[in-house]
């Protein structure tokens, strides 16, 4: 667990894929190795004061490393994609950013490189070079690939090349200024590999802090054994979004009861939509968007909002090739200001400066427990609270109107509930959230 003055237990994440988010060409290239250099960059620079407006103080980049396609399939750790720019437009973005006390986060593809990758090229061609030691190469040349994608070749992790590449890569742009790592699909690699890579990166740089993607599995034990900081809360946001989809709020509480248990470890990293899922707006319908960001904003961890979900946008991920293009979109060259905005727009976009606002002011939420005070199908009130302070959040996805506990709130902060005694009275799919 990081000591509580670490800067991590501040932090609120912008999520943003750069790719997309610069309308850079993703499939179909001619030839990538040869292709100019376009400087997008500063289109995401254009964009950090509606972070800030927001309230947020982080913006995590999926990835900005030379690859083929989607940043995924990575050929060079230390060059920025030239779609996306050079080195001077990533060094003028992070300072950007720090300037206005952001904190950047890079996508570190760790698990597996392109398939044009030269190294892999070199290990194809020479199953003795230095080069094959990186891979899991069989008869033939045959190599380990990712989840049955043939264009990702899955690194050795149990040998020394593929610690030393990426401890090396870590540090090489920890160097360059940015605050820490998302390591992406960390749930496929031994625990024993980062807890090999990560103490050896914080000898050089100790205030890092490293994220790990993991889907499934015993997040507590792989937090402990891999000795990464936190790992991605998959199992809050499918118990968040699909509770609300299907008004059976049980398994909202199944959730935050698993939530409450991982605290004890470490401080999870939570989140409504990323770069891999359908957007929330899609998942639950626009009418209940207030109430999963309630529940993002009030319950403990350490909070994202993946770009474009603060302005309503929907999209729709389908398991194709290019089925994540809706979920990625370009973004204008800078923010639409407020007034110009539609009134859905506005409203979704004040929604989040005003959750966010308010878990900017109870920063204790981010490792407080949560209990359960009521629960039906469509209704459930949330306690979240310390010895001295306690946020109460009541959601209704009924047609009805309801009057649900509130504990010993008794103030409203934020929703379309009113205070009635010890009840709050919530409209038909309304909310509300407290404070004592």
């Amino acid at each position: 667990m990081r000591d509580p003055e670490h800067w991590s237990l501040s932090a609120m994440w912008w999520h943003v894929y750069p790719l997309g988010f610069t309308g850079a060409q993703i499939r179909d290239r001619d030839d990538p190795e040869g292709e100019p250099i376009v400087h997008r960059l500063p289109r995401l620079e254009a964009w950090l004061d509606h972070v800030v407006e927001l309230g947020l103080n982080g913006i995590a980049l999926g990835p900005v490393f030379a690859s083929t396609t989607h940043g995924y399939d990575t050929t060079d750790h230390f060059r920025i994609d030239p779609r996306l720019g050079d080195d001077a437009d990533f060094d003028s973005l992070v300072a950007a950013a720090h300037e206005r006390g952001i904190r950047v986060l890079l996508d570190g593809v760790f698990n597996h490189v392109g398939r044009e990758h030269p190294a892999f090229r070199a290990a194809l061609a020479d199953p003795g070079s230095d080069e094959a030691a990186l891979f899991q190469l069989g008869a033939g040349g045959d190599a380990e690939v990712f989840e049955g994608h043939e264009a990702l070749v899955a690194l050795d992790h149990a040998g020394d090349a593929a610690a030393e590449l990426v401890t090396r890569a870590m540090v090489h742009w920890l160097d360059r200024g940015i605050d820490g790592w998302r390591l992406d699909a960390a749930y496929s690699v031994p625990s024993a590999f980062w807890a090999r890579v990560l103490p050896a990166v914080r000898e050089q740089h100790p205030d890092a802090w490293f994220l790990g993607e993991v889907i499934h599995g015993e997040y507590a034990e792989i937090v402990e054994s891999s000795t990464m900081d936190a790992v991605t809360q998959y199992e809050l946001w499918q118990g968040i979004w699909h509770s609300l989809a299907e008004r059976n709020l049980f398994e909202l509480e199944h959730a935050i009861g698993r939530h409450n248990a991982l605290l004890a470890t470490f401080v999870p990293y939570t989140f409504l939509g990323n770069h891999d899922v359908t957007r929330i707006a899609t998942s639950v319908g626009p009418d209940l968007v207030p109430h999963a960001l309630a529940v993002l904003c009030t319950v403990a961890g350490t909070p994202s909002v993946y770009a474009g979900d603060e302005l309503g946008l929907e999209g729709l991920k389908e398991e194709r090739w290019g089925g994540d293009d809706a979920i990625r979109p370009e973004f204008p060259e800078r923010p639409t200001p407020a007034d110009e905005l539609d009134d859905a727009t506005r409203g979704v976009l004040d929604l989040h400066r005003t959750l966010i606002a308010v878990r900017r002011r109870h920063p204790w939420l981010t490792r407080a427990h949560t209990d359960v005070v009521v629960v039906e199908n469509g209704t459930i009130v949330l306690r979240t609270a310390t010895a001295d302070a306690a946020i109460v959040t009541a959601l209704n996805v009924t047609d009805a109107a309801v009057r649900l506990p509130v504990a010993d709130a008794t103030q409203v902060l934020a929703g379309d509930g009113e205070l009635a005694g010890d009840r709050v009275v919530l409209p038909p799919r309304g909310w509300a959230v407290l404070s004592s």
